[in-house]
């Protein structure tokens, strides 16, 4: 494995340099302040943004001189989320399943967090997000790459992947035809309906269902 062209195992300091990692259990030392706790990891790091800190601490309404062992499960993860970015690191890796998380700490890391962190230098920061709901940064996704039993099995850019898979579904007035698709990967009928998800081809399977006469 490389990052950045390097090999983390002989160049591990360089390398965790550019890096910053949210886990998806968060903890601190208990007996530290929010405050404490920045300012304690901020002491690894050669730079650190405090006007990115104080804007995510007002947004998040954390409290500064609050125990981080008083804090939710959310509120922990929202303060790994600061010290993520401020740094301003190259790689930002969150590594978990977002749908574990409340809905507001999911939406803060979604809009705001991935936001400002790529609007600070575009094009020179990436983040990387092992999720199994790939709809939640539907709109955010440059590229994905489908993982299956540790073996990447599709890498597509975003762009190309909504082109090529399509939902289709066709409304009957009668039971939906038992009809095979050439190019739909996977097809569904109900009483008086038929969904599709094509594979590339969907104009043609949209004019093969309007010739059996759909109500919609």
């Amino acid at each position: 494995m490389r990052l950045f062209g390097v090999d983390p195992a002989k160049d591990e300091v360089s390398v965790k340099r550019r890096v910053a990692y949210v886990p998806d259990l968060v903890a601190f030392y208990p007996w530290m302040t929010v405050r404490e706790t920045l300012d304690y990891l901020a002491s690894f790091r050669t730079f650190w943004n405090a006007d990115t800190e104080r804007d995510l601490l007002g947004r998040f309404r954390l409290k500064p001189d609050q125990k981080t062992g008083a804090l939710s499960k959310g509120q922990r993860t929202q303060v790994a989320l600061i010290a993520a970015v401020c740094p301003e690191p190259e790689l930002l890796l969150r590594m978990s399943r977002t749908s574990g998380w409340n809905p507001i700490v999911r939406r803060d890391f979604i809009e705001t967090v991935i936001g400002a962190y790529q609007e600070g230098e575009p094009g020179k920061r990436t983040i990387l997000v092992s999720t199994h709901l790939i709809t939640e940064f539907e709109g955010l996704i440059d590229e994905f790459t489908i993982m299956d039993a540790g073996r990447a099995v599709l890498t597509l850019e975003a762009d190309a992947a909504r082109e090529r898979y399509q939902k289709i579904r066709a409304r009957f007035s009668q039971p939906a035809p038992e009809r095979d698709f050439s190019g739909a990967l996977h097809v569904r009928r109900t009483a008086a309906s038929s969904k599709l998800i094509a594979n590339g081809g969907s104009a043609r399977i949209i004019e093969e269902l309007r010739a059996l006469s759909p109500e919609s």
